[in-house]
């Protein structure tokens, strides 16, 4: 037998569930109250009932917190009161039921608690956990000797057979058993009834019946207590050896053996008894509890019987049948199969096994019987145990022992163990089943109480249990002395034998282990000396190793703790026999020592403070360097000031954090020969390990040299080294920044320290070609976005790297003269590099102003996302830098044409911009700028076509473009790539309504509303003009050269939207203009929202140029136009005339149309004077007159005009003058008919001074010839007009 200390403890320090009871019962000096009280317990330990007589106490589960501030789980009382109705009835036995949630959503704790009480009377009664009644029944009218409950058990495995729920109840010579599913139902009606009750304020809750079966055990003289078994079928064997016994020879045998209810009685006479009723002998019965229910029940069983019940009477029947007893119904006899005779043994308990085939019975000669109910035979017994208590234990195998069981593939394997409390002697034993040995025990109280339910919830069925967890406990020991209620707890292995139970031991250890490191409150010294003994106590290298393992990845433990422990480890391995010793095993636990060794050392360095200074690097450091940043002194500042701002940060993720020494091991192996090498693992562990070793030696703080010597015995290759130290320069940018000339120095002497390790720079190096050394430093400088922390990097690199070379070749050449090498060669380039990105990372690095259209994050750039964006990488990200910060494209223009007059005054980031600029002449030249920009905004409106604002200025930077070379091959890829297919829906879309869309059509079709739709119009219109001028430019000046900066040669990635627009076909001039003309006539609808066709206003020719690629050549409209067509667009071109009001531009864009639509000019001229003197514009309408060539329509249309404007003054004026009364009755009769055949309301504006008439007048009498039909007409006009004038 081994040790059971590790789990008996955990008895003492488990959880305590108080009880706090009623006063003057916990108070009393006999503590063998308890062994008088009927105590019950719920299987979810939430409620306990302790009953004595005629009174009980209700207890429930709430948290409490204690005198040092620890929150526990106490049992407190939350119903006292008398549960007997009947005269002299007292409480005989008690049951609490969890009853499953309904919901779905449920997840296995009970919904509520139903207490079962039963009497001496023969009631039986439910009550809620608040004491409520819900259900009294008579069944049977002796007393009530064990209430016993049963419910739903998941299978664990097929061919077990699946018992049904029911609460079983005993008497002296009966037994009733509830079916659970009707029980189940009847509780939920009533207890909702009693909600429904009090919320209406009546008292009187009538049960619904329950189906029932009652059997009347026969053939035995006493009995005291039992066990429903369920349903059981008999194998062939057993059913034709039973038919020979009870029938003889000739029996005959059923084809298929019958389903048995099975029931165990034990007592005396016989001793046990075994019974057996088949299923269907006996009908369930209805409770005749024949009382009003205020709601019909669900349950079809229920619904049937309530005609005959009689629900629903008058109150004065209520009363009448409440007075008299419920009718009790016959038993059905029950005869005895077979028993265990022993005349002078009494059975006192009988206790079930959770997988109802062992029971454990006790009796009064103080003995404890196991029997196998299958085969009726007692197969065990303990004797000394009077009074004995006993309880189940069935544990499931934990699925960390299953890795290592052969049995992995099968279903979980479960143990069951015997609970005996023999309170005698005052102790706890368990014992593995069947013939296993005792695994444990335990001193206890001698009054303790043994509480072992048997069941779980009830309610649950195999559906509704899928994915359940169903909190319950098997035993528990209530101790009255302390108040305490505790449950037991046993290990899968303890019922394991052998080898495997070695390996289970193994694996308890380690689970043990697992406990102490979790908790947070253990002494560094008892963790030390608990991790200790587990570790030499487990025997298997892989349980070991997993030990191992989870003690170094552990957050709690110190490093010396850890360090003590691996030592201790080693030292037994070593002591061990090499053969029996797991290699790998002793591998890991050797290196594990080694890297905790240079942990502490790396740690110890760091708490010193005597920093040294390389003499011999003195003198090479302060010559070159200090040049270089005095230098890029300004820039840095600059940068600086926008890198500094605040941000938003993890605590955790804090480099300034220290480093565990868990995650410091996780980062680290050892390699076979010995070396150390680092794990490459996330950013932030990377960033971590760096700082941890290299952040004090750049501050100043630790003694470098140390360092590195440590680290170089160590055995860590000087190229991860070199990474790691890059890694924190980069990463720690802003306090580098803060004190510049200590980090560089500090960065400089750790460098060189670093090359002249073992390793570092071949010694076989040529200076003539490039060192992979220094190489590895360039390329981390090249990819990192942190500019200014690389450029000064490369700095140091570069002055190192000198030194270097200078060395290399004194002691080669042995000569003064400097050797050239390809090497300072990249570097003179990188550097060269790195000052253009920190020039253009801090622009970059300007916040926008706040309002902005664009978004708020920063570009990256670094050499090398620059290189690959191509020969357009520099101009690109400047662009989408002008684009956030909204700038207009003529202030663009005003900061670049500064830069070229060397004037830098004004704002911050236009001094920015103008340093940029001057630091690329070339990738940032005007002309490259604007078409970038203009590209930028292009593609930013595609993403929003709403935003018109960014196609307008798209369009603002196209016309900046002074190459018509550029221009014209980037409006042809705008208009391909994004116009023309929002164009074409828009014309479409027009042609099928036949009038300027509204705004729902827009969005639909063209993807964007009505108002945004005018403005994209507007934009193609300035767009195809613009590629119009470019293509008639283009033949006159030469294509302009692109280049790039001399440093920056190395591009490769996407060709720059300026190469691509050089590369663009030329267009058909005629095609465009045409697709111009089409423009205009839409934007001239939208604008002025017009009723037209506007693609029915050319011919098929027309209609199928349209929206063609615009450098093919297409078959466009020649010679004359059908005069049906022409009549059209003179309609449409009026209208637009006529819809003009606030644009000056459009009636000379309405002439311009109408010689390509070829309408005669004159026409629309004579339209524009008559609206003008419509709109009252009199001067503006005698400037055009001047133009009209056709006077004397002219002067009929004007003649119309003036009689009207005159007809309003004398007729439809408010102020109508006595005067012009009398006027009219001197004028002559037809002038006066004239005028009054006059329609005033046609006027824009009728109200015009008698002046301005005067003047129109006198204009008609020149314009119109004296031979004119209505030159009479305009004399009298002229002469009435005059006569107004000299009255007023």
């Amino acid at each position: 037998s081994w040790d059971t200390s590790d789990w008996e403890s955990a008895w003492d320090n488990g959880d305590n569930k108080e009880e706090e009871a009623a006063g003057e019962e916990t108070t009393g000096q006999n503590a063998l109250w308890l062994q008088d009280c009927v105590v019950s317990l719920s299987p979810c330990s939430d409620l306990l009932v302790v009953a004595r007589e005629q009174k009980a106490v209700f207890l429930s589960a709430k948290w409490c917190t204690d005198n040092s501030g620890r929150e526990e789980m106490t049992l407190a009382v939350s119903w006292t009161g008398t549960l007997s109705t009947e005269e002299g009835e007292c409480v005989s036995s008690s049951v609490c039921i969890p009853l499953a949630s309904q919901k779905r959503s449920s997840t296995g704790r009970p919904d509520w608690t139903c207490v079962v009480v039963g009497f001496t009377s023969g009631y039986v009664r439910f009550y809620t956990e608040n004491g409520v009644l819900l259900l009294a029944q008579l069944l049977h009218e002796d007393p009530v000797l064990r209430l016993k409950c049963r419910t739903y058990e998941i299978p664990r495995h097929p061919g077990v057979t699946e018992q049904h729920e029911e609460l079983s109840i005993l008497y002296p010579a009966a037994l009733v058993t509830i079916d659970g599913f009707s029980l189940f139902q009847s509780l939920r009606a009533c207890r909702n009834q009693v909600a429904r009750a009090a919320a209406a304020g009546s008292d009187v809750i009538q049960p619904p019946p329950l189906a029932y079966k009652k059997w009347g055990l026969q053939d035995m003289d006493t009995i005291v207590d039992h066990s429903s078994v369920g349903i059981m079928t008999l194998c062939v064997f057993d059913q034709m050896k039973n038919a020979s016994i009870l029938g003889g020879f000739n029996a005959s045998v059923k084809g298929s053996p019958p389903a048995m209810s099975q029931y165990v009685t034990v007592g005396g006479g016989p001793y046990t008894g075994f019974y057996y009723a088949v299923e269907g002998s006996s009908q369930p019965l209805l409770s005749h509890v024949a009382l009003a229910v205020a709601s019909k029940l669900t349950s079809a069983l229920f619904s049937a019987a309530s005609g005959w019940l009689g629900w629903n009477k008058n109150k004065n029947e209520e009363e009448a049948v409440q007075k008299q007893k419920p009718k009790v119904e016959a038993a059905t006899p029950l005869g005895i199969r077979f028993g265990l005779p022993d005349s002078r043994r009494h059975g006192e308990s009988i206790s079930l096994s959770p997988c109802n085939t062992l029971a454990g019975v006790t009796d009064d000669f103080g003995r404890v019987t196991l029997l196998d109910l299958a085969r009726g035979i007692a197969i065990r017994m303990w004797k000394g145990y009077r009074d004995a208590q006993l309880g189940w234990l069935q544990v499931p195998e934990e699925q960390s022992d299953r890795g290592f069981s052969p049995s992995a593939s099968l279903p979980r394997r479960h143990a069951l163990f015997l609970v005996i409390y023999a309170p005698r002697r005052g102790i706890l034993e368990v014992w593995a089943m069947q013939q296993g040995p005792r695994v444990g025990a335990f001193t206890v109280g001698k009054h303790c109480r043994l509480l072992f339910a048997g069941y779980h919830l009830m309610g649950v069925n195999s559906v509704t249990s899928q994915g359940w967890q169903l909190h319950t406990q098997q035993v528990c020991l209530l101790d009255p002395i302390t108040g305490a209620l505790r449950t037991v707890n046993i290990p899968f292995h303890l019922a394991l034998s052998d080898k495997k139970s070695e390996r289970a031991k193994d694996m308890h250890l380690l689970k043990r282990l697992t406990n102490i490191l979790k908790n947070r409150e253990v002494e560094p010294d008892i963790l030390e000396s608990e991790a200790k003994n587990v570790l030499l106590d487990i025997k298997h290298p892989a349980i070991k190793k997993q030990a191992m393992e989870s003690l170094l990845s552990n957050k709690n433990a110190p490093v010396s703790c850890l360090s003590n422990i691996m030592c201790t480890l080693y030292e037994a391995l070593k002591q061990q026999d090499p053969e029996e010793v797991d290699p790998a095993l002793f591998q890991l636990c050797s290196s594990q020592l080694k890297l905790l060794q240079l942990y502490t050392d790396v740690q110890q360095l760091q708490s010193t403070s005597d920093t040294e200074v390389y003499s011999e690097n003195v003198g090479t450091y302060s010559f070159s360097l200090s040049d270089e940043l005095s230098r890029v002194g300004p820039t840095l500042q600059r940068y600086a000031q926008f890198t500094s701002r605040p941000s938003v940060s993890f605590a955790q993720d804090s480099p300034d954090s220290p480093l565990p020494a868990q995650a410091f091991l996780s980062q680290m192996e050892c390699t076979e020969d010995g070396q150390l090498k680092v794990i490459r693992g996330t950013e932030t562990e990377w960033n971590q390990l760096g700082n941890f070793l290299f952040w004090g030696c750049l501050c100043g703080n630790n003694p470098i040299q140390n360092v590195c010597d440590t680290l170089q015995k160590a055995g860590i290759s000087p190229q991860q080294l070199l990474s790691l130290l890059m890694t924190v320069w980069l990463q720690r940018e802003k306090e580098v920044l803060q004190k510049t000339e200590e980090t560089v120095r500090n960065l400089h002497t750790l460098l060189i320290a670093l090359s002249n390790m073992k390793g570092a720079v071949e010694e076989s190096w040529d200076p003539q070609s490039v060192s992979p050394w220094w190489q590895q430093v360039r390329s981390t400088c090249i990819q990192s976005h942190n500019a200014a922390a690389a450029l000064l990097a490369a700095f140091v690199a570069h002055c190192a790297a000198k030194a270097s070379i200078s060395s290399h070749a004194d002691s080669k050449l042995q000569s003064e003269w400097e050797a050239v090498s390809l090497e300072l060669e990249q570097w003179v380039v990188c550097v060269k590099q790195l000052e253009d990105v920190l020039v253009l990372q801090t622009l970059m690095l300007v916040p926008p102003p706040q309002g902005a259209g664009g978004s708020a994050a920063a570009a990256q750039c670094s050499i090398k996302t620059l290189l690959e964006g191509g020969t357009g990488g520099i101009a690109d990200s400047v662009s989408k830098w002008v684009f956030r910060h909204n700038l207009p494209p003529e202030r663009l223009k005003e900061i670049i044409q500064r830069r070229e007059d060397n004037n830098a005054e004004g704002k911050l980031e236009q001094k920015l911009l103008v340093a940029v600029c001057q630091q690329f002449p070339h990738s940032l030249s005007p002309d490259l700028l604007f078409a970038h920009c203009c590209w930028e905004y292009v593609v930013q409106w595609n993403k929003d076509p709403e935003e018109g604002r960014c196609l307008c200025w798209a369009v603002e930077h196209l016309k900046l473009v002074s190459s018509p070379h550029i221009q014209l091959g980037i409006s042809t890829m705008m208009w391909s790539t994004f116009i023309v297919k929002r164009f074409s829906a828009a014309a479409y879309l027009m042609e099928k309504v036949g009038k300027a869309p509204k705004d729902r059509l827009c969005r639909r079709d063209v993807g964007m509303g009505d108002k945004a739709v005018t403005c994209f119009l507007g934009c193609c219109v300035q767009l195809l003009q613009i590629l119009m001028e470019a293509d008639s430019a283009v033949e006159e000046v030469a294509a302009p050269e692109l280049s790039v900066e001399e440093a920056w040669f190395g591009a490769e990635g996407p060709a720059s939207i300026a190469e691509l627009a050089l590369e663009q076909k030329g267009v058909h001039y005629p095609l465009v203009q045409h697709h111009c003309l089409l423009a205009s006539l839409l934007h001239a609808a939208m604008t002025f929202s017009l009723r037209v066709k506007p693609l029915s206003l050319f011919d098929s020719k027309g209609k199928n140029a349209f929206f063609r690629d615009l450098a093919t050549i297409q078959l466009m409209p020649s010679g004359d136009m059908d005069p049906g067509l022409i009549s059209l667009r003179q309609e449409f071109l009026l209208r637009v005339l006529t819809g003009w009001v606030q644009a000056d531009w459009w009636p000379s864009l309405c002439l311009e149309l109408g010689s390509l639509l070829q309408i005669n000019p004159d026409i629309l001229r004579r339209h524009l004077v008559c609206e003008l003197y419509n709109q009252g514009l009199d001067l503006r309408a005698e400037e055009v007159m001047l133009e009209v060539e056709d006077k004397d329509v002219l002067g009929s249309q004007l003649l119309v005009l003036t009689g009207q404007r005159l007809c309003y003054s004398l007729l439809h004026s408010q102020s109508q003058t006595q005067a012009a009364m009398e006027l009219l009755a001197r004028l002559p009769p037809t002038l006066c008919t004239w005028l009054k055949a006059m329609d005033p309301s046609e006027l824009r504006c009728p109200l015009v001074p008698l002046s301005q008439i005067s003047r129109l007048v006198s204009r008609l009498i020149e314009i119109l010839p004296e031979n004119h039909a209505q030159y009479s007409l305009a004399l009298h006009l002229l002469e009435a007009v005059d006569v107004l004038t000299t009255e007023d």
